[in-house]
């Protein structure tokens, strides 16, 4: 007699039936505190996990409310618009006198190079996938995913670096203001730490929080960059030998005076000043957060893209305009010598300016908003990474369940920020390369995507956004030319991510992984026919799918398995699908080859789907199922790599395997037979 099961009808009914899970993580019973209390912080940090792709930046088990545009540009904003902290010093440095050139240079790429690619690529991926999802369609199969994986090591990069850099920064201008403790200069390091542990507590709190101070962090500081600005080009108004000395400077240099050598020198020099475009990326990545329409649907969300391309046009004007009036202003007023290490201007350029034109009580009001808003600049950071890793890693089985949940993701990465702040010991300029690295080569991805995208279409457009795929790539391989240390860095979190990722595929590879099982009339007419009887599930490898196989299947099957005659056995072939892909849904048909009944289906991993088939079997019919399989010759490690790689190998221990961790009670698994 059969164990008592669950019923059910139609549809899915993959859950496992069994002991309490979180009885056997944090141990005791329901009844003890220690239990209540595990149980209480497990379902804390896995609130607001997502079950699909589009459920992303998810917070209490439902997705962030959205919010209308210019809050979520704030949002962006403290990355995008923080780079004014630290681009001023670090374009003198990189071009010297020819900086403002090279900045409005930069500004031309911007406003004509990768605004257009970005509003492109919010078309294209309205729900935040970016151009990593634009391209993951080029390639296929485990291509397709290798390539995703080396342009989520270049976002994480990017993001984490946003946030390791800009909290260093913020340090630098902390240590660096009059009313600091003198002390504070010996521990950059546990101050960068404090900083970046405060983000991870905010994002813990909730969405809702972090972006209700963005919007206030970016209207303080650029009303008061606007002031700093403002007055230093009207001292450049009142005291034309500024101009005089700056054009004296250009002159003088290795152009000789030549508009033409200055021009190309500027050309040549602007890849440096290229943390200037760092922003865009998670503009594009956090437009889940925007309020569309009223008439916006999840398959044609018209009015999110419409926004989201003010949000991103609004951003890209505003920091045109304060790129290049701060670079004038720093170019023209401060003594070279000063932006040097050591100088008073480096790394903080326009505080400099504030602090001399203002005071110091206004310079450290100035500095406590710069320190916020790079603080915080790692906020856009982590909203785009909280968006990009749910989207991609547990799809693939490359992350563990609990990576779609918001907590547990900021936990490990604020682990990995303190790690990089510890490594690069809070140093901005150790950073930079990395940093640049890491915005060029999405911002070169995307640039890619679109190009490609409408090429196929045809048209004019296609040969505009080919050269300015053409300029990204010049600029990025500048870059990395000039800091090789960004791709060393950048190398080193695609190993991580490649390495974590396929240990984590091992490990989860004897999941159920199937979502739902489908079966059409004929599939669900044969397992009914079976009656009262025992449901016998016999697997079969694919062929030609000729009666006479069937007959010498059913034959080995009687004979190997001591089957009676008289009971009815079912044939199963389960077809090899896309390996690469982790979770499914599985379709099976029903067909009849003379008297044989088979079911038929295709899958990523062949001994899964045979394990859901017969956990549906049993919480449909009310009865445990056996299945059938013959011995596999081979060497059984070489087994184990084909089923990681191609999702069959020996099929039957696997199968079992799949059943043992999916279901607690032995009773209640499928039966199992190898003969």
């Amino acid at each position: 007699m059969n164990p008592t099961l669950p019923s059910g009808e139609g549809g899915a009914s993959t859950l496992a039936h069994g002991t309490h899970e979180s009885s056997r993580v944090f141990g005791g019973t329901p009844e003890t505190g220690l239990y209540r209390f595990g149980f209480g912080i497990r379902n804390w940090l896995m609130s607001g996990a997502s079950q699909s792709p589009e459920q992303t930046i998810s917070h209490h088990g439902h997705q962030h409310p959205t919010q209308p545009w210019w809050k979520v540009m704030c949002l962006t904003g403290v990355d995008y618009f923080s780079t004014l902290g630290y681009q001023p010093g670090i374009a003198f440095l990189a071009a010297g006198a020819l900086a403002p050139i090279a900045t409005v240079v930069l500004v031309l790429l911007t406003l004509f190079g990768a605004l257009p690619i970005y509003q492109r690529v919010a078309e294209a991926s309205p729900n935040g996938q970016g151009s990593i999802a634009m391209l993951e369609s080029l390639l296929t199969r485990w291509k397709g995913k290798a390539f995703v994986l080396v342009l989520l090591g270049f976002a994480a990069t990017d993001f984490v670096i946003t946030m390791t850099l800009s909290a260093a920064d913020a340090t630098a201008h902390i240590v660096e203001n009059p009313y600091a403790p003198h002390w504070l200069e010996a521990h950059p390091v546990l101050v960068t730490a404090v900083l970046l542990l405060f983000l991870g507590a905010i994002f813990m709190k909730g969405f809702k929080e972090a972006i209700g101070l963005a919007v206030f962090l970016v209207i303080v500081y650029l009303a008061l960059n606007a002031l700093v600005i403002g007055r230093s080009l009207y001292e450049i108004a009142v005291h034309p030998d500024y101009l005089a000395n700056w054009r004296y400077a250009l002159m003088s240099g290795e152009q000789h005076g030549s508009p033409w050598l200055i021009l190309g020198a500027a050309l040549l020099v602007f890849p440096k000043l290229a943390l200037g475009l760092s922003g865009f990326e998670t503009g594009v990545a956090v437009m889940p957060l925007v309020r569309g329409g009223p008439l916006d649907t999840p398959k044609n969300p018209e009015g999110r893209i419409h926004n989201s391309k003010k949000l991103l046009r609004t951003a890209a004007l505003i920091m045109s305009v304060a790129l290049i009036g701060s670079s004038f202003a720093t170019a023209l007023l401060i003594p070279p010598a000063e932006f040097q290490s050591g100088g008073q201007a480096y790394g903080r350029a326009l505080s400099f300016l504030c602090h001399g034109f203002f005071g110091d009580f206004i310079g450290t009001a100035y500095d406590i908003s710069t320190i916020s808003i790079l603080w915080f600049a790692g906020a856009s950071a982590m909203a785009g990474l909280l968006n990009l890793i749910p989207r991609y890693l547990p799809r693939y089985g490359m992350a563990p369940e609990w990576a779609r949940a918001v907590r547990p993701l900021v936990l490990v990465l604020t682990s990995v920020t303190l790690l990089v702040t510890w490594i690069f010991e809070a140093n901005v300029e150790a950073q930079g390369g990395a940093y640049a690295t890491g915005v060029l080569v999405l911002m070169t991805s995307a640039a890619f995507a679109v190009t490609l995208l409408l090429w196929r279409r045809g048209g004019w457009h296609r040969i505009a956004f080919l050269l300015i795929t053409l300029v990204f790539v010049y600029t990025t391989i500048d870059n990395v030319h000039e800091r090789p240390d960004g791709v060393k860095i950048a190398l080193v979190f695609i190993a991580t991510i490649v390495l974590s990722s396929f240990i984590s595929r091992v490990v989860r590879s004897t999941e159920l992984r199937v979502t739902k099982v489908i079966l059409d009339d004929a599939a669900r007419k044969f397992i009914d026919e079976t009656g009262t009887g025992t449901v016998r599930i016999v697997a079969n490898r694919p062929d030609r799918g000729l009666e006479e196989e069937y007959r010498k299947k059913e034959q080995d099957a009687r004979q190997d398995h001591h089957i009676p005659p008289g009971e009815p056995i079912i044939i199963l072939e389960v077809r090899p699908g896309d390996a690469s892909e982790f979770t499914d849904e599985l379709e099976v048909t029903g067909v009849r080859v003379g008297p044989y009944r088979i079911l038929r289906c295709e899958s990523p991993a062949i001994p899964n789907a045979i394990a859901a088939l017969l956990m549906h079997i049993r919480d449909t019919t009310d009865k445990l199922p056996h299945v059938y399989f013959g011995w596999t010759e081979g060497n059984p490690i070489a087994y184990v790599l084909k089923f990681i790689a191609f999702g069959e190998g020996d099929t039957a221990p696997v199968t079992r395997e799949v059943l043992r961790q999916a279901i607690d009670e032995p009773e209640l698994r499928p039966r199992v037979h190898v003969g």
